[in-house]
């Protein structure tokens, strides 16, 4: 099973994560845990074994740690650990920086579900 932490300060996002990837939690392909804040995020990963997740998916804009913030934290203590980004904005600069500080993926909202998912079953 695959443990994905999804941080979105926007709680209609657990809502369609939870029904978008219904069958795959179901089925004990997937656990989807969130968080609504970079701080209980980071807190959540911290506070976890080694591997207990195998994927973080992080909006950008939040209040308080901002997503960037948290990839910056994340890979410098864990930096094999898959992040990908998340942001209704498309603009190079959020992507080049994105990736500049080791985001895995950038993805762009409205989110295309059934490409996260191969990417998500594939990690």
């Amino acid at each position: 099973m695959k443990r994905i932490l999804i941080e979105d300060d926007e709680k209609s996002v657990q809502f369609l994560y939870e029904k978008v990837f219904k069958k795959e939690v179901n089925g004990g392909l997937l656990e989807l845990v969130f968080s609504i804040s970079g701080e209980d995020a980071l807190e959540k990963i911290n506070n976890g074994a080694e591997d207990s997740f195998q994927l973080i998916i992080s909006d950008i804009n939040m209040p308080g740690l901002s997503g960037f913030e948290l990839l910056r934290e994340v890979k410098s203590i864990r930096p094999q650990l898959p992040v990908f980004m998340s942001s209704a904005y498309t603009d190079t600069e959020r992507q080049s920086l994105a990736k500049e500080l080791g985001a895995d993926d950038y993805i762009t909202k409205p989110v295309d579900f059934a490409a996260l998912k191969d990417k998500m079953l594939n990690i």
